[in-house]
C-alpha cells in the first residue's frame, strides 16, 4: 500500500516512525471529534430556527403566528391565523405592508442563509484547527518520545568499554522512565557480567600459568645441575607429573563450569540418594568420618552434572575440615522437592566471606586450608544448581564448618 501511494504521488514517503503515526492519529481523532461537534451544532441551530415567528399588525397586536422548520437546507412552513383576526383593506397609493406570506419567505431566506453561513464558518474553522492540531501533535509526540531517542542513542554508543554509563532519566515515573530504569538495570548486570568475565579470565590465566612456571623451574634447575643423578631426575619427573595432574583437574573444572553455565543438554529422572551413595563409596575420606542419611530424593536433570555437584560438595567438606572431623550428607524429599544437604566441621568461616567462596578461584586463607583446591568447587556447584533451577543456600556453622543446602524444584 505504501509503495502504491508513493508511486502515485511520485515521491518517496517518509518512514512510518512512531512520531509520524502518533501525529496522524492525533489528526484523525481531532477531525472525527470536530466533525461530530459540527454536526451536533448544526442540529441544535436548525432546531432553534424551527421555533415560531410571530407576525404583528404594526400596532402591538399579534395577528398571526408562523411556524418555520429547517431540515437539511430544506424549508417547510405552516401558517395559523386565528378566525377572529381583522383583515385591513389598504387604500390606494399607500405602500402595502408585508403580508404574512412575504414575512414567511423572508424568515425562510434568513434562516437558510444563517445556517449555511454557520456551516461554512465552522468548516473553515475545523480545517484551520485540524492543521493546527497536526502541528501540535507533531510537537507533543516529539517531546513525549524524546526519552526514547535518548535510550536509542545510548544503546548505539554503549559498548563493552563504557558500560558504566547510565541513562538516569528524570521526570514522572511513567512507562518511559520505567523503560529507562530497566535499561539502566540491564547495563548494570552487563557491567557486572563483563567484570566477572574479565576477573575469571585473569584468574584462570594465573591459575594455569603458576603450575607451568613451576614445571619449567623444576626442569631448568634439574638440567642446570651438573651433579644430577638418576634419582634426582626421577624425583623431578614425579613432581612434574603431579603438577600436570593438578593442571588436568583445573582444566576439567573449567570445562565443567563452562558446560554448566550453558544450560542442560539432557534431562533424566534421577535419584540424588543413589548419586550420593555412589559418591561416598568412591571418594577417599582422608581420616574424616562421613555420616550418610540418604532418603529418596528424585528430581529431573543431567546425571553427570548432578554427580559433579554432589562430588564437589562432599570433596569440599572433606578438604576444608579439621583432623578427625566429620561430614554429614543428607537427601530428603519435602512436598515433592528434592533436597541435598552437606554439613562439615572445619575452620570458622566469617559471614562476610561466605558469598566470596562461591565465586571462581576464591578460597579461605591458605593458612587455614591445605591449598590443594582449584577454587572452583563451590562456583561449579552454584552453576550446576542454577542450570537445574535449584537454589543453593549456605550457612556458616558457629563452631566451625559450613552447611550447604541445594533445593531442587518439584
Amino acid at each position: 500500500m505504501k509503495r502504491l501511494v508513493a508511486r502515485w504521488l511520485g515521491t518517496q514517503l517518509p518512514p512510518a516512525t512512531i512520531r509520524l503515526r502518533l501525529t496522524a492519529l492525533y489528526g484523525v481523532l481531532f477531525l472525527a471529534s470536530g466533525a461530530a461537534l459540527l454536526a451536533i451544532t448544526y442540529v441544535l441551530v436548525a432546531h432553534q430556527y424551527s421555533d415560531s415567528f410571530f407576525i404583528s399588525n404594526g400596532k402591538g397586536v399579534v395577528v398571526g403566528a408562523v411556524h418555520v422548520s429547517v431540515h437539511s437546507f430544506g424549508v417547510s412552513a405552516t401558517k395559523k391565523i386565528p378566525s377572529g383576526a381583522n383583515i385591513v383593506v389598504r387604500p390606494p397609493n399607500v405602500v402595502p405592508k408585508p403580508t404574512p406570506q412575504q414575512l414567511l419567505a423572508q424568515a425562510h431566506g434568513q434562516s437558510r442563509a444563517a445556517v449555511n453561513q454557520l456551516l461554512m464558518d465552522e468548516g473553515i474553522a475545523l480545517a484551520v484547527m485540524a492543521v493546527l492540531s497536526i502541528w501540535l501533535g507533531w510537537l507533543i509526540a516529539g517531546r513525549a518520545l524524546r526519552p526514547l531517542r535518548t535510550i536509542t542513542n545510548a544503546a548505539r554508543n554503549i559498548s563493552a568499554t563504557n558500560l558504566h554509563r547510565r541513562l538516569a532519566l528524570s521526570g514522572p515515573n511513567d512507562e518511559i522512565k520505567q523503560l529507562g530504569n530497566t535499561f539502566d538495570g540491564l547495563l548494570e548486570r552487563l557491567e557486572a557480567a563483563f567484570d566477572a568475565q574479565r576477573r575469571f579470565v585473569a584468574n584462570a590465566s594465573h591459575e594455569l600459568r603458576t603450575p607451568l612456571t613451576y614445571e619449567r623451574a623444576l626442569l631448568e634447575v634439574t638440567l642446570a645441575d651438573p651433579d644430577a643423578t638418576e634419582q634426582t631426575l626421577r624425583e623431578t619427573c614425579t613432581q612434574v607429573l603431579a603438577v600436570g595432574e593438578q593442571q588436568e583437574r583445573l582444566i576439567e573444572a573449567l570445562l565443567t563450569l563452562s558446560r554448566s553455565q550453558r544450560g542442560l543438554e539432557r534431562r533424566e529422572d534421577v535419584d540424588l540418594a543413589s548419586i550420593a551413595a555412589a559418591t561416598l563409596r568412591a571418594i577417599p575420606r582422608n581420616g574424616v568420618a562421613i555420616d550418610g542419611r540418604l532418603g529418596p530424593a528424585r528430581t529431573n536433570g543431567d546425571p553427570r552434572l548432578l554427580e559433579r555437584l554432589v562430588a564437589n560438595l562432599v570433596d569440599n567438606g572433606l578438604k576444608y575440615n579439621v583432623p578427625h572431623g566429620k561430614v554429614a550428607v543428607q537427601t530428603t524429599t519435602d512436598a515433592g522437592r528434592a533436597t541435598l544437604t552437606v554439613t562439615n566441621t572445619g575452620p570458622v568461616i566469617p559471614a562476610a566471606e561466605l558469598q566470596r567462596l562461591f565465586q571462581p578461584f576464591q578460597r579461605l586463607d591458605p593458612d587455614r586450608t591445605n591449598g590443594d583446591g582449584t577454587g572452583l568447587g563451590l562456583s561449579i556447584v552454584e552453576a550446576i544448581a542454577t542450570a537445574h533451577g535449584a537454589r543453593v543456600t549456605a550457612w556458616p556453622q558457629p563452631e566451625g564448618g559450613l552447611r550447604v543446602e541445594v533445593g531442587f524444584p518439584s
